[in-house]
């Protein structure tokens, strides 16, 4: 699906805590099904953060994997997302994830356009 990757800086900091997140506790949250506490603890940070499939707290779609692919000129780039807050409409992710898949232009660009893939757990090492 077409959508697009916004960033906010509460999701840059490895020692952010889950509990400041949708997918904290609760029987779907990521501190109870992994045991994680940070988002530095979710394997694919700085690859973390809000996703248009989360609509709250405890959400059944906690911890979902995407596939974002973003195409610029220097070509396609493709990360693996976890889902781990609500993101309204986009997804967004921290300003240093957004910096590493548009080569240092998070803040230029502000927002860019991806294509979102579900793809299973595996590929973001859940």
């Amino acid at each position: 699906m077409a959508v697009n990757l916004a960033w906010d800086n509460a999701y840059n900091d490895p020692a952010g805590s889950l509990n400041a997140v949708a997918c904290s506790d609760g029987e779907n949250g990521l501190e109870t099904r992994f045991n994680f506490a940070t988002f530095g603890d979710i394997p694919t940070f700085p690859f973390v953060g809000g996703a248009p499939n989360i609509p709250g707290w405890n959400s059944s779609a906690c911890g979902t994997c995407w596939a974002l692919t973003f195409i610029n000129s220097t070509g396609t780039h493709t990360i693996n997302f976890t889902a781990i807050d609500a993101g309204g409409d986009d997804f967004v992710t921290g300003r240093g994830a957004l910096d590493l898949l548009t080569n240092g232009q998070a803040e230029q660009l502000g927002v860019i356009p991806v294509n979102a893939t579900a793809v299973s757990a595996s590929p973001c090492g859940l």
